[in-house]
C-alpha cells in the first residue's frame, strides 16, 4: 500500500520551495533525495528545493533547507519568511512574533497579518560575517581580512568581488548590466571556484541609485533563482562596504522586491518581503 507525504508549495518573491511539516507527520529519513525528486519541474512538484518545518527545543520551529541538487544549506531568507507564514497560518504558533531555528542560528521574525493570514514578514537576519575565514573564502589579503572589491577574472572578464556571509556564503559583484553571460555562464564558475571551499552563492547587481538596486542570483546548488533573501541581505552590506548604496535599499529581483536595512547601531540586517502559499497536496513515497 502506497504511503503519502503532505506538502505545501510556497514562494517568497518567486523563490519557490516545497514545504513539508514534521509537526503532524513523520518525514522520510532521506530528505536530500526527496529534495531532488520533488524539485524537478517536469517530473516532480517543481521548486528551488525542499524545506522541512520541524519542532525545536530552542525556538517556535526549526527549518532545514535543501537545494534542488539535494545539498543542505544553512539558511534561506525567502524560505524562512514562508516557514513563519506556515507556522502562523496552519496554527502551530499563533504569535505575530516568532523565532525560527536554522543552520545559521535562531532568527527572530515579525509578521504582518491581514484577514487572519500572514502577508509580509520582517526577518532579523543577524550580523554579517565579513572576515574571509568565516565566509569562507581564500580571496583577499588573509583569513582575518575583509574581501571588498577584490579583482577576479573569468573568460576575459575582470570582476570585483565583495564577499559576505549571512550564515551562508555570498560573492557580490556590482556590474553595469547583469547579463545572461555573467549569471548563467560565469555564475556557476564562481560558485565552484576552489577559492570558495564550501562553494558560494553569486549575486550580480545593477545599482539604480543609492537607495535601489536590481539583483540576479546564481544560487549554490540550485542555479539561477528568482530571488535570494540572504543574497539580498549580502548585497545591502556589500553596497555600503563598496560605497555604492546607503544602508537602506529597495532590491528588485526577478520575482519581486525586498526591502533591506543594515542597522548601524546593532550591526544587524533586517529584511522585509512577501510570503505566499500557492497550493497543497500529497506526494506519493516510493
Amino acid at each position: 500500500m502506497a504511503s503519502f507525504l503532505n506538502f505545501t508549495k510556497m514562494h517568497g518573491a518567486g523563490n519557490d520551495y516545497v514545504y513539508v511539516s514534521g509537526f503532524d507527520q513523520t518525514l522520510p529519513l532521506d530528505l536530500p533525495q526527496l529534495a531532488i525528486q520533488v524539485s524537478d519541474r517536469r517530473f516532480g512538484i517543481g521548486g528551488d528545493g525542499l524545506i522541512a518545518i520541524l519542532p525545536s527545543d530552542k525556538a517556535d520551529a526549526r527549518m532545514r533547507m535543501f537545494n534542488a541538487d539535494g545539498s543542505e544549506s544553512e539558511m534561506c531568507g525567502n524560505g524562512i519568511r514562508c516557514v513563519a507564514k506556515y507556522v502562523y497560518d496552519h496554527g502551530i504558533r499563533k504569535n505575530e512574533s516568532l523565532t525560527i531555528e536554522t543552520g545559521a542560528g535562531v532568527l527572530s521574525l515579525v509578521l504582518k497579518v491581514a484577514d487572519g493570514l500572514v502577508s509580509q514578514v520582517t526577518v532579523d537576519m543577524g550580523q554579517p560575517r565579513l572576515e574571509a575565514a568565516l565566509i569562507p573564502t581564500t580571496l583577499g589579503a588573509g583569513p582575518q581580512a575583509q574581501v571588498v572589491n577584490c579583482p577576479i577574472e573569468y573568460r576575459g572578464h575582470t570582476l570585483f568581488a565583495t564577499c559576505v556571509s549571512m550564515g551562508n556564503p555570498h560573492c557580490v559583484i556590482f556590474v553595469p548590466e547583469a547579463t545572461d553571460e555573467l549569471v548563467l555562464e560565469i555564475g556557476p564558475m564562481i560558485e565552484r571556484d576552489d577559492r570558495f571551499p564550501k562553494k558560494t552563492n553569486v549575486e550580480f547587481v545593477e545599482v539604480l541609485s543609492r537607495g535601489e538596486v536590481r539583483q540576479r542570483t546564481w544560487e549554490r546548488g540550485s542555479g539561477e533563482t528568482w530571488a535570494c533573501g540572504t543574497g539580498a541581505s549580502a548585497v545591502c552590506v556589500a553596497g555600503v562596504l563598496t560605497g555604492h548604496t546607503d544602508r537602506q535599499i529597495l532590491n528588485s529581483l526577478l520575482g519581486g522586491q525586498l526591502r533591506l536595512r543594515w542597522d548601524e547601531a546593532s550591526n544587524h540586517v533586517f529584511m522585509t518581503g512577501p510570503a505566499v502559499e500557492v497550493f497543497s497536496g500529497r506526494w506519493q513515497l516510493s
